[in-house]
């Protein structure tokens, strides 16, 4: 009877053994086949933006050629904007591959610079001025560094088809140059791309308000030289040092627009995979850049919240009297553009953008070009027309909301001090700045207000 009720007391163990193992396995291939499902839509979409942002660049080489051989204002102009749309959704769709900015920011930046300088020429054909020689010759230049980067592009969806690049590879080891990424890659196309952009370099600006003019003198660069180690420490304080798992030197970066020591970190609780990015400036130990990446699920903090911790940290790392302007909110995380404030005026050319996880406040980047370009304290000229002589300049439809005044830029390295009209037309919200000196309207910016943010046009 004992060996009886031992024999069945056994095989009842057996039992549970071999179900808890059975349920393990089951999990595991649906774990499996979740992820694999997960990567395929991954490789998808990733997919369709790249293929996306090629074919908008073919275009703006296609009428970068008209442009040039255009006889007549009107026009030049319709051909110079449809160049400026072309190349601004370009960017909106390479915006959206995994790619960090370090590794396709000449790429990024070369398409905005050729959107604002079309945009700029529009303009002059439609208020019937001559386009220059010299504006003529960087058109050319332009549209020659057009056709080469639509060269390396087309070499870059032959390896797409041929499987010599993934985006799954692309994403694992973003401190590591992308041409040495993939072992059997025909030849090094992403290194090729930005390359290429060397002698492009300051040819033309950029944007007033989503880019930020560079600046030789760098007037936001203030400090002395610092040591690497001394870099080192500075990264640390601004990541906060009980995130950090492991920080590794990638050396002196001299060929950017700042001088800055680059960082890759690992982050505790982070995939080992897809470090830190963080660059600290050789002049005065000031963060340019940093970059993290992790998956979001939750979305539990509001705008208002985004904002106000946005600006504490820029308050922690030295950045004081900073406001928030507009944002975007993509996969839970939120870009917000903050801008100097002074004296109650905002200063656009000053831009820092800070990304804010939005399921526990995590600072996941920064990037302060603009104001590291540009900040100073600004003496203000005297405005010669009083603000109501200004609202007069308006269109008479338009339904004024707010006002103010802002420092914007200009294409030509140049600022103006205008009063900044925010109201509304037909549903539409727009953005009007009349110049304080002279009266004169210096632009208009439509404000798309979409799901996933505030952005500016």
């Amino acid at each position: 009877m004992k060996d009886f009720l031992y024999k069945l007391k056994k095989n009842y163990i057996y039992g549970i053994l071999i179900l808890m193992i059975i349920s393990i396995i089951a999990l595991g291939v649906f774990l499996y086949r979740q992820k694999s499902k997960y990567v395929i839509q991954t490789e998808n979409q990733y997919n369709l933006a790249f293929y996306e942002m090629v074919d908008y660049v073919s275009n703006v080489e296609n009428y970068l050629a008209k442009s040039i051989i255009s006889s007549s204002a009107e026009n030049g102009a319709k051909t110079l904007m449809h160049v400026w749309r072309e190349a601004n959704l370009a960017q909106a769709y390479l915006s959206q591959l995994p790619i960090s900015s370090n590794e396709l920011n000449n790429t990024a930046k070369f398409l905005n610079q050729v959107s604002e300088y079309s945009y700029s020429l529009a303009t002059k054909c439609i208020n019937n001025e001559d386009i220059t020689d010299e504006e003529l010759n960087n058109l050319q230049s332009l549209y020659d560094y057009s056709t080469n980067l639509n060269g390396i592009l087309e070499q870059l969806v032959n390896d797409m088809l041929l499987g010599n690049i993934s985006w799954s590879e692309l994403t694992k080891d973003t401190d590591i140059a992308l041409a040495q990424q993939v072992d059997n890659l025909s030849s090094s196309s992403f290194s090729n791309l930005e390359n290429n952009f060397g002698e492009y370099e300051g040819l033309i600006y950029d944007g007033a308000y989503s880019e930020h003019i560079e600046s030789t003198t760098k007037k936001g660069l203030t400090g002395e030289e610092i040591s690497e180690e001394e870099a080192k420490n500075i990264a640390k304080n601004i990541i906060g040092e009980n995130r950090i798992k492991e920080i590794v030197s990638n050396g002196l970066i001299e060929n950017g627009n700042i001088v800055v020591y680059d960082f890759s970190v690992k982050i505790n609780d982070g995939d080992d995979n897809n470090p830190m990015s963080i660059s600290i400036s050789k002049i005065g130990g000031h963060v340019v850049f940093m970059n993290f990446n992790r998956e979001i699920l939750e979305n539990k903090l509001s705008q208002d919240d985004a904002n106000n911790i946005g600006k504490e940290f820029l308050e922690h790392i030295g950045f004081n009297n900073m406001k928030e302007t507009y944002y975007l909110n993509q996969g839970n995380a939120v870009t917000i553009n903050y801008a100097y404030e002074q004296e109650g005026v905002i200063i656009y050319p000053d831009l820092i953008k800070v990304k804010i996880a939005l399921d526990n406040g995590e600072i996941l980047g920064i990037e302060t070009t603009g104001y590291l370009n540009n900040h100073e304290e600004r003496s203000f000229p005297t405005t010669k027309i009083s603000e109501e002589e200004a609202k007069e300049k308006l269109n008479p439809n338009l339904e004024i909301t707010s006002s103010g005044l802002a420092v914007i830029p200009t294409e030509w390295k140049t600022e103006i001090f205008c009063y900044e009209f925010k109201g509304k037309v037909n549903d539409t919200d727009f953005l009007v700045y009349i110049n304080a000196e002279n009266g004169k309207e210096e632009n208009i910016l439509v404000i798309i207000d979409t799901p996933n943010g505030i952005l500016t046009q």
